[in-house]
């Protein structure tokens, strides 16, 4: 079996059990910490693959990284994939949960990085973009990146626009460099 298979059949089973137990919106917003905590802390996933580290020390990392306690049907789910020798695959049933949670309730995911804070208008112009192009619930957030060097970057589930000073800059040294190779 594949690593994508087994995370997206967890992550199915998860979400019906979650749906029958009415905690699937509590379990949303934990997986969306688990799947970031994953995304920031790269030695987590590495914890999650050593052998030599015992389901309870494995399972304390995992509390940790969500903040602490964690929901009953969380920590029976983290508690129950351990046992199962199935943690490696943790990040990517996260993942995979926050997808078929969104796709079930109609949400969009939309992100908004700019190189300085933008205020609230901005904001607004750009969920209300968002919302003419994919109709439904916005989970929007905004993040802050000052390696853009400005313009701003976008994005809307899988699609992603990028109108920022580093991208345009690359793709003019790119066209330089194609144009004086032909000189050449």
């Amino acid at each position: 079996m594949n690593e994508g298979m087994i995370s997206k059949r967890y992550a199915k089973a998860l979400l019906q059990f979650a749906i029958d137990n009415k905690s699937e919106n509590i379990l949303f917003s934990e997986m969306k910490v688990l799947a970031a905590a994953f995304a920031a802390e790269p030695r987590l996933r590495m914890a999650m693959d050593n052998p030599t580290l015992n389901a309870d020390d494995k399972l304390a990392l995992i509390k940790a990284s969500i903040g602490g306690k964690g929901s009953g049907v969380f920590v029976r789910f983290v508690d129950l994939v351990v046992k199962n020798k199935r943690e490696v695959y943790l990040r990517n049933i996260a993942l995979s949960y926050v997808d078929l949670y969104c796709e079930s309730k109609h949400i969009n995911t939309g992100k908004l990085v700019t190189a300085t804070p933008v205020d609230a208008a901005v904001t607004e112009k750009m969920k209300g973009l968002l919302q003419t192009i994919k109709p439904g619930t916005l989970d929007f957030e905004i993040s802050v990146d000052p390696d853009i060097e400005g313009g701003f970057i976008l994005y809307i589930d899988t699609y992603r626009l990028d109108a920022s000073v580093k991208t345009q800059l690359k793709r003019i040294k790119q066209q330089f460099v194609a144009e004086n190779s032909k000189m050449n």
